[in-house]
Protein backbone atom coordinates (compact mmCIF):
# COMPACT_ATOMS: atom_id res chain seq x y z
CA UNK A 1 0.00 0.00 0.00
CA UNK A 2 1.34 3.82 -0.94
CA UNK A 3 -0.21 6.45 1.39
CA UNK A 4 0.18 10.05 0.01
CA UNK A 5 -0.16 12.77 2.67
CA UNK A 6 -0.19 16.08 0.53
CA UNK A 7 -0.54 19.06 2.93
CA UNK A 8 2.67 17.49 4.11
CA UNK A 9 4.34 16.92 1.02
CA UNK A 10 4.71 13.05 2.21
CA UNK A 11 4.18 9.73 0.77
CA UNK A 12 3.97 6.35 2.88
CA UNK A 13 5.36 3.20 1.44
CA UNK A 14 3.83 -0.22 2.90
CA UNK A 15 5.45 -1.75 -0.89
CA UNK A 16 4.36 -2.27 -3.80
CA UNK A 17 4.10 -5.14 -6.45
CA UNK A 18 3.95 -2.39 -9.10
CA UNK A 19 7.12 -0.62 -10.23
CA UNK A 20 5.61 3.19 -11.07
CA UNK A 21 4.60 2.94 -7.02
CA UNK A 22 7.96 1.07 -5.60
CA UNK A 23 10.08 3.99 -7.02
CA UNK A 24 9.02 6.76 -5.38
CA UNK A 25 10.25 9.84 -7.04
CA UNK A 26 8.48 8.28 -10.00
CA UNK A 27 4.82 8.51 -9.81
CA UNK A 28 4.48 9.20 -6.26
CA UNK A 29 6.94 12.23 -5.78
CA UNK A 30 6.89 13.75 -9.11
CA UNK A 31 3.30 13.73 -10.35
CA UNK A 32 1.16 12.87 -7.21
CA UNK A 33 2.86 14.96 -4.75
CA UNK A 34 4.28 17.32 -7.22
CA UNK A 35 0.77 18.01 -8.81
CA UNK A 36 -0.17 19.79 -6.03
CA UNK A 37 3.31 21.53 -5.04
CA UNK A 38 2.58 22.49 -8.53
CA UNK A 39 -1.09 24.02 -8.07
CA UNK A 40 0.32 25.69 -4.78
CA UNK A 41 2.59 27.39 -6.87
CA UNK A 42 1.52 28.04 -10.40
CA UNK A 43 2.86 25.32 -12.39
CA UNK A 44 2.29 21.66 -14.04
CA UNK A 45 3.22 18.55 -13.22
CA UNK A 46 2.24 15.82 -15.68
CA UNK A 47 2.27 12.44 -16.91
CA UNK A 48 4.35 13.69 -20.34
CA UNK A 49 6.95 12.78 -22.36
CA UNK A 50 8.94 16.04 -24.15
CA UNK A 51 10.76 15.57 -27.32
CA UNK A 52 12.63 18.35 -29.63
CA UNK A 53 11.52 18.01 -32.91
CA UNK A 54 14.06 19.92 -36.12
CA UNK A 55 13.14 20.05 -39.65
CA UNK A 56 15.14 19.37 -42.82
CA UNK A 57 15.68 23.30 -42.63
CA UNK A 58 16.86 23.32 -38.60
CA UNK A 59 14.21 24.83 -37.21
CA UNK A 60 13.67 22.74 -33.53
CA UNK A 61 10.24 23.03 -32.16
CA UNK A 62 9.62 21.03 -28.07
CA UNK A 63 6.63 18.65 -27.93
CA UNK A 64 5.13 17.04 -24.72
CA UNK A 65 2.79 14.50 -24.56
CA UNK A 66 0.11 12.63 -22.44
CA UNK A 67 -0.42 9.18 -23.07
CA UNK A 68 -1.54 6.71 -20.74
CA UNK A 69 1.27 4.33 -19.57
CA UNK A 70 2.11 1.21 -21.95
CA UNK A 71 0.36 3.86 -24.73
CA UNK A 72 3.86 4.73 -26.67
CA UNK A 73 5.12 7.55 -24.77
CA UNK A 74 9.00 6.26 -24.75
CA UNK A 75 8.77 5.28 -28.74
CA UNK A 76 7.77 8.40 -29.42
CA UNK A 77 10.21 10.13 -27.31
CA UNK A 78 12.86 7.98 -28.79
CA UNK A 79 11.42 8.01 -32.48
CA UNK A 80 13.72 7.50 -35.36
CA UNK A 81 11.90 10.04 -38.06
CA UNK A 82 11.06 8.09 -41.59
CA UNK A 83 10.94 11.20 -43.35
CA UNK A 84 14.44 12.15 -44.67
CA UNK A 85 16.21 15.23 -43.03
CA UNK A 86 13.65 15.26 -39.90
CA UNK A 87 15.47 14.65 -36.50
CA UNK A 88 13.98 13.67 -32.74
CA UNK A 89 15.65 14.05 -29.75
CA UNK A 90 14.64 13.38 -26.15
CA UNK A 91 13.84 15.28 -23.30
CA UNK A 92 12.46 12.97 -21.36
CA UNK A 93 9.81 9.55 -21.94
CA UNK A 94 7.36 9.94 -18.69
CA UNK A 95 7.06 13.37 -16.82
CA UNK A 96 7.38 17.26 -17.12
CA UNK A 97 7.00 19.70 -15.30
CA UNK A 98 6.18 22.71 -16.90
CA UNK A 99 5.90 26.55 -16.08
CA UNK A 100 5.86 29.80 -17.62
CA UNK A 101 9.29 32.47 -18.07
CA UNK A 102 9.34 35.92 -17.65
CA UNK A 103 8.37 36.16 -21.28
CA UNK A 104 5.38 34.28 -21.28
CA UNK A 105 6.74 30.72 -22.48
CA UNK A 106 5.73 27.38 -21.10
CA UNK A 107 9.05 25.32 -20.16
CA UNK A 108 9.37 21.93 -19.65
CA UNK A 109 12.00 19.87 -17.71
CA UNK A 110 12.42 16.20 -16.98
CA UNK A 111 13.23 15.56 -13.14
CA UNK A 112 13.76 12.10 -14.28
CA UNK A 113 17.59 10.61 -14.14
CA UNK A 114 16.45 7.46 -16.21
CA UNK A 115 13.81 5.68 -18.18
CA UNK A 116 11.45 2.95 -17.09
CA UNK A 117 9.93 1.17 -19.74
CA UNK A 118 8.05 -1.71 -20.75
CA UNK A 119 9.77 -4.27 -22.23
CA UNK A 120 7.32 -5.95 -24.33
CA UNK A 121 6.98 -4.79 -27.85
CA UNK A 122 10.18 -3.10 -27.39
CA UNK A 123 12.73 -4.12 -30.44
CA UNK A 124 14.75 -2.85 -32.73
CA UNK A 125 12.45 -2.45 -35.17
CA UNK A 126 9.79 -0.79 -33.02
CA UNK A 127 12.08 1.46 -30.80
CA UNK A 128 16.02 1.33 -32.15
CA UNK A 129 17.14 4.16 -29.91
CA UNK A 130 15.75 2.35 -26.28
CA UNK A 131 17.41 -0.82 -27.40
CA UNK A 132 20.61 0.89 -27.71
CA UNK A 133 19.84 2.54 -24.54
CA UNK A 134 19.35 -0.94 -22.44
CA UNK A 135 22.28 -2.97 -23.89
CA UNK A 136 24.07 -1.96 -20.42
CA UNK A 137 23.99 -0.92 -17.22
CA UNK A 138 20.89 -1.53 -16.73
CA UNK A 139 17.83 -3.49 -14.62
CA UNK A 140 15.12 -5.74 -15.34
CA UNK A 141 12.05 -6.61 -13.90
CA UNK A 142 10.06 -9.58 -15.17
CA UNK A 143 11.65 -10.55 -18.28
CA UNK A 144 12.59 -13.98 -19.47
CA UNK A 145 15.80 -14.84 -19.21
CA UNK A 146 17.90 -16.54 -22.14
CA UNK A 147 20.36 -19.87 -21.37
CA UNK A 148 23.40 -17.51 -22.65
CA UNK A 149 22.44 -14.95 -20.11
CA UNK A 150 20.46 -12.69 -21.97
CA UNK A 151 16.96 -11.60 -21.42
CA UNK A 152 14.07 -11.81 -23.88
CA UNK A 153 10.78 -10.55 -23.99
CA UNK A 154 7.80 -10.96 -26.43
CA UNK A 155 8.41 -8.45 -29.57
CA UNK A 156 12.32 -9.30 -29.57
CA UNK A 157 14.28 -10.99 -32.36
CA UNK A 158 14.27 -14.75 -31.84
CA UNK A 159 17.46 -15.49 -30.16
CA UNK A 160 20.49 -17.94 -31.87
CA UNK A 161 19.47 -21.16 -32.41
CA UNK A 162 20.02 -23.58 -29.70
CA UNK A 163 19.18 -20.56 -26.87
CA UNK A 164 17.10 -21.48 -25.08
CA UNK A 165 14.83 -19.12 -22.96
CA UNK A 166 13.21 -19.55 -19.21
CA UNK A 167 9.97 -17.18 -18.57
CA UNK A 168 9.17 -14.84 -16.16
CA UNK A 169 7.83 -17.37 -13.79
CA UNK A 170 10.94 -19.95 -14.03
CA UNK A 171 9.47 -22.27 -16.68
CA UNK A 172 10.42 -23.16 -20.00
CA UNK A 173 8.91 -21.56 -22.73
CA UNK A 174 7.01 -22.91 -25.01
CA UNK A 175 6.44 -20.81 -28.31
CA UNK A 176 3.37 -23.33 -29.59
CA UNK A 177 1.90 -22.39 -26.25
CA UNK A 178 -0.36 -19.89 -27.03
CA UNK A 179 -1.22 -19.11 -23.53
CA UNK A 180 2.23 -19.02 -22.32
CA UNK A 181 3.72 -15.43 -21.83
CA UNK A 182 7.55 -15.74 -21.58
CA UNK A 183 7.77 -11.96 -19.79
CA UNK A 184 5.29 -10.43 -17.78
CA UNK A 185 2.76 -7.92 -20.45
CA UNK A 186 4.47 -5.23 -17.64
CA UNK A 187 7.92 -5.88 -17.06
CA UNK A 188 10.26 -3.61 -17.49
CA UNK A 189 13.79 -1.91 -18.23
CA UNK A 190 15.32 0.53 -16.18
CA UNK A 191 18.33 2.51 -17.64
CA UNK A 192 20.45 5.72 -17.04
CA UNK A 193 18.80 8.62 -19.63
CA UNK A 194 23.09 9.57 -20.05
CA UNK A 195 22.65 6.06 -22.33
CA UNK A 196 20.39 6.93 -25.07
CA UNK A 197 22.09 8.10 -28.20
CA UNK A 198 19.38 10.91 -29.06
CA UNK A 199 19.49 13.13 -25.79
CA UNK A 200 18.32 16.44 -25.96
CA UNK A 201 21.58 18.58 -25.64
CA UNK A 202 19.37 20.36 -23.61
CA UNK A 203 17.47 17.13 -21.41
CA UNK A 204 19.11 19.03 -18.08
CA UNK A 205 19.01 22.49 -18.72
CA UNK A 206 17.78 23.66 -15.47
CA UNK A 207 15.22 26.53 -17.11
CA UNK A 208 13.23 24.02 -19.27
CA UNK A 209 13.08 23.61 -23.05
CA UNK A 210 10.21 25.78 -24.58
CA UNK A 211 7.22 23.96 -25.24
CA UNK A 212 5.50 24.07 -28.75
CA UNK A 213 2.49 21.93 -28.76
CA UNK A 214 1.54 19.54 -26.49
CA UNK A 215 -0.55 16.19 -27.99
CA UNK A 216 -3.16 14.01 -25.86
CA UNK A 217 -3.53 10.81 -27.14
CA UNK A 218 -4.26 6.90 -26.20
CA UNK A 219 -5.90 3.66 -27.77
CA UNK A 220 -8.73 4.03 -29.73
CA UNK A 221 -9.64 1.42 -31.93
CA UNK A 222 -12.74 2.90 -33.54
CA UNK A 223 -14.36 6.77 -34.59
CA UNK A 224 -11.07 8.75 -33.37
CA UNK A 225 -8.69 10.33 -36.20
CA UNK A 226 -4.95 10.34 -36.16
CA UNK A 227 -4.86 13.93 -35.18
CA UNK A 228 -7.13 16.78 -35.00
CA UNK A 229 -6.70 20.41 -33.79
CA UNK A 230 -7.81 22.09 -30.48
CA UNK A 231 -10.00 24.83 -31.42
CA UNK A 232 -8.30 27.09 -28.44
CA UNK A 233 -6.88 26.18 -25.14
CA UNK A 234 -9.83 25.96 -23.23
CA UNK A 235 -11.01 23.35 -25.64
CA UNK A 236 -7.66 21.96 -25.43
CA UNK A 237 -8.18 21.64 -21.87
CA UNK A 238 -11.81 19.78 -22.54
CA UNK A 239 -9.84 17.17 -24.85
CA UNK A 240 -7.06 16.60 -22.29
CA UNK A 241 -10.32 16.13 -19.90
CA UNK A 242 -12.06 13.79 -21.91
CA UNK A 243 -9.06 11.59 -22.67
CA UNK A 244 -10.37 7.45 -23.46
CA UNK A 245 -8.03 4.89 -24.19
CA UNK A 246 -8.07 0.82 -24.21
CA UNK A 247 -6.90 -0.59 -20.67
CA UNK A 248 -3.52 -2.06 -20.79
CA UNK A 249 -1.00 -4.10 -18.82
CA UNK A 250 0.45 -0.81 -16.99
CA UNK A 251 -3.33 -0.23 -16.13
CA UNK A 252 -5.37 -2.35 -13.07
CA UNK A 253 -7.83 -2.87 -15.71
CA UNK A 254 -8.29 -6.31 -17.73
CA UNK A 255 -9.49 -7.00 -20.58
CA UNK A 256 -9.87 -4.79 -23.47
CA UNK A 257 -12.56 -2.42 -22.04
CA UNK A 258 -12.27 1.46 -23.13
CA UNK A 259 -11.23 3.66 -19.65
CA UNK A 260 -11.53 6.99 -19.00
CA UNK A 261 -7.56 8.41 -18.61
CA UNK A 262 -7.77 12.13 -17.93
CA UNK A 263 -4.71 14.22 -19.21
CA UNK A 264 -3.36 10.48 -18.85
CA UNK A 265 -3.25 11.18 -14.86
CA UNK A 266 -6.05 9.41 -13.66
CA UNK A 267 -3.68 7.17 -11.58
CA UNK A 268 -1.71 9.99 -10.73
CA UNK A 269 -3.78 13.07 -9.58
CA UNK A 270 -2.39 14.65 -6.52
CA UNK A 271 -5.73 16.61 -5.44
CA UNK A 272 -9.38 17.32 -6.61
CA UNK A 273 -9.88 16.68 -10.51
CA UNK A 274 -12.11 19.72 -10.61
CA UNK A 275 -9.31 21.89 -9.45
CA UNK A 276 -7.15 20.38 -11.73
CA UNK A 277 -9.09 21.64 -14.43
CA UNK A 278 -9.70 24.92 -13.27
CA UNK A 279 -5.64 25.02 -12.83
CA UNK A 280 -5.05 24.08 -16.08
CA UNK A 281 -8.01 26.43 -17.55
CA UNK A 282 -6.11 29.29 -15.50
CA UNK A 283 -2.59 29.15 -17.43
CA UNK A 284 -4.53 31.48 -20.20
CA UNK A 285 -4.92 34.23 -17.55
CA UNK A 286 -1.20 34.72 -17.41
CA UNK A 287 0.10 37.59 -18.34
CA UNK A 288 1.81 37.39 -21.68
CA UNK A 289 1.46 33.96 -21.81
CA UNK A 290 2.31 32.37 -24.69
CA UNK A 291 -0.23 29.03 -25.11
CA UNK A 292 0.98 26.01 -26.67
CA UNK A 293 -1.44 24.46 -29.25
CA UNK A 294 -3.09 21.37 -28.03
CA UNK A 295 -3.45 18.30 -30.03
CA UNK A 296 -4.94 15.14 -29.94
CA UNK A 297 -3.27 11.51 -31.68
CA UNK A 298 -4.27 7.90 -32.16
CA UNK A 299 -2.07 5.87 -34.14
CA UNK A 300 -4.32 2.77 -32.72
CA UNK A 301 -7.42 3.21 -34.97
CA UNK A 302 -8.38 0.03 -36.56
CA UNK A 303 -9.88 -0.92 -40.13
CA UNK A 304 -13.36 -2.47 -39.92
CA UNK A 305 -11.76 -5.70 -41.55
CA UNK A 306 -9.29 -5.39 -38.71
CA UNK A 307 -5.30 -4.35 -38.41
CA UNK A 308 -4.36 -1.02 -37.45
CA UNK A 309 -5.13 1.86 -40.14
CA UNK A 310 -2.33 3.57 -39.79
CA UNK A 311 2.06 2.38 -39.29
CA UNK A 312 2.79 4.13 -36.90
CA UNK A 313 6.38 4.59 -35.03
CA UNK A 314 8.94 6.61 -37.34
CA UNK A 315 5.84 6.86 -39.70
CA UNK A 316 4.34 9.39 -36.81
CA UNK A 317 7.18 11.65 -37.69
CA UNK A 318 4.74 12.69 -40.69
CA UNK A 319 2.11 13.79 -38.31
CA UNK A 320 4.48 15.68 -36.10
CA UNK A 321 5.52 17.66 -39.00
CA UNK A 322 1.67 18.46 -39.89
CA UNK A 323 1.21 19.37 -36.01
CA UNK A 324 4.68 21.90 -36.54
CA UNK A 325 3.11 23.51 -39.68
CA UNK A 326 0.30 24.22 -37.68
CA UNK A 327 2.10 25.60 -34.65
CA UNK A 328 3.44 27.94 -37.47
CA UNK A 329 -0.20 29.09 -38.23
CA UNK A 330 0.46 26.90 -41.35
CA UNK A 331 -3.36 26.94 -43.79
CA UNK A 332 -3.49 23.27 -43.82
CA UNK A 333 -6.35 21.89 -41.53
CA UNK A 334 -9.96 21.77 -42.11
CA UNK A 335 -12.58 22.67 -39.34
CA UNK A 336 -14.97 19.47 -38.37
CA UNK A 337 -17.22 18.68 -35.02
CA UNK A 338 -14.12 17.49 -32.79
CA UNK A 339 -11.41 20.15 -33.82
CA UNK A 340 -9.29 20.83 -37.17
CA UNK A 341 -8.51 18.15 -38.77
CA UNK A 342 -5.68 17.85 -41.95
CA UNK A 343 -6.62 19.25 -45.01
CA UNK A 344 -6.78 17.17 -48.02
CA UNK A 345 -3.34 15.63 -48.94
CA UNK A 346 -2.09 18.49 -45.92
CA UNK A 347 -0.46 15.14 -44.40
CA UNK A 348 2.93 14.55 -46.37
CA UNK A 349 2.43 10.86 -47.26
CA UNK A 350 5.39 10.46 -49.78
CA UNK A 351 7.62 7.77 -49.40
CA UNK A 352 5.23 5.75 -47.09
CA UNK A 353 5.69 1.88 -48.13
CA UNK A 354 2.47 0.88 -47.60
CA UNK A 355 -1.37 1.86 -48.21
CA UNK A 356 -3.40 3.82 -45.98
CA UNK A 357 -7.20 4.79 -46.31
CA UNK A 358 -7.38 8.20 -45.41
CA UNK A 359 -10.54 8.62 -45.28
CA UNK A 360 -11.77 5.93 -42.89
CA UNK A 361 -8.87 7.06 -41.03
CA UNK A 362 -10.28 10.73 -40.48
CA UNK A 363 -13.89 9.46 -40.44
CA UNK A 364 -16.03 10.60 -37.64
CA UNK A 365 -18.95 8.60 -37.60
CA UNK A 366 -21.74 10.13 -36.35
CA UNK A 367 -23.08 7.03 -33.83
CA UNK A 368 -19.81 6.60 -32.38
CA UNK A 369 -19.27 10.45 -31.52
CA UNK A 370 -22.61 10.70 -30.03
CA UNK A 371 -22.07 7.45 -27.75
CA UNK A 372 -19.12 9.55 -26.81
CA UNK A 373 -20.76 12.78 -25.67
CA UNK A 374 -22.98 10.49 -23.62
CA UNK A 375 -19.88 8.80 -22.05
CA UNK A 376 -18.21 11.89 -21.54
CA UNK A 377 -20.76 13.37 -19.76
CA UNK A 378 -22.00 10.40 -17.62
CA UNK A 379 -17.90 10.27 -16.62
CA UNK A 380 -17.92 14.22 -15.70
CA UNK A 381 -21.52 13.84 -13.61
CA UNK A 382 -19.99 10.59 -12.03
CA UNK A 383 -16.90 11.74 -11.12
CA UNK A 384 -16.31 15.58 -10.98
CA UNK A 385 -19.97 16.46 -10.41
CA UNK A 386 -20.19 19.93 -8.78
CA UNK A 387 -16.39 20.39 -8.99
CA UNK A 388 -16.67 20.26 -12.99
CA UNK A 389 -15.76 24.17 -14.30
CA UNK A 390 -18.23 25.52 -16.30
CA UNK A 391 -15.95 25.90 -19.39
CA UNK A 392 -15.64 22.45 -19.28
CA UNK A 393 -19.33 21.69 -19.18
CA UNK A 394 -19.64 24.11 -21.55
CA UNK A 395 -17.31 22.84 -24.26
CA UNK A 396 -19.08 19.24 -23.72
CA UNK A 397 -22.16 20.91 -24.68
CA UNK A 398 -20.97 22.32 -27.72
CA UNK A 399 -18.91 19.95 -28.62
CA UNK A 400 -22.60 17.39 -28.63
CA UNK A 401 -24.59 20.12 -30.63
CA UNK A 402 -21.81 19.75 -33.22
CA UNK A 403 -21.86 15.94 -33.37
CA UNK A 404 -25.35 16.31 -33.64
CA UNK A 405 -25.29 18.16 -37.41
CA UNK A 406 -22.70 15.42 -38.46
Amino acid sequence: MIAHIPDKREIISFGSGYGGNSLLGKKCFALRIASRIGRDEGWLAEHMLILGITNPQGEKKYIAAAFPSACGKTNLAMMQPTMPGWKVECVGDDIAWMRFDDEGRLRAINPENGFFGVAPGTSMDTNPNAMRTINRNTVFTNVAETSDGGVWWEGMEKPEEGVEITTWLGKKYDPTDKNMKAAHPNSRFCAPAAQCPIMDPAWESPEGVPIDAIVFGGRRPKGVPLVYEAFNWTHGVFIGAAMRSEATAAAEHKGKSIMHDPFAMRPFFGYNFGQYLSHWLSMQDRPNAKLPKVFHVNWFRKAEKGGFLWPGFGENSRVLDWICRRVDNEDCAQESPIGHIPAEGSLNLEGLKEAVDMQELFSLPRDFWTQEVKEIEKYFSQQVNDDLPNEIANELQKLGERVEKL
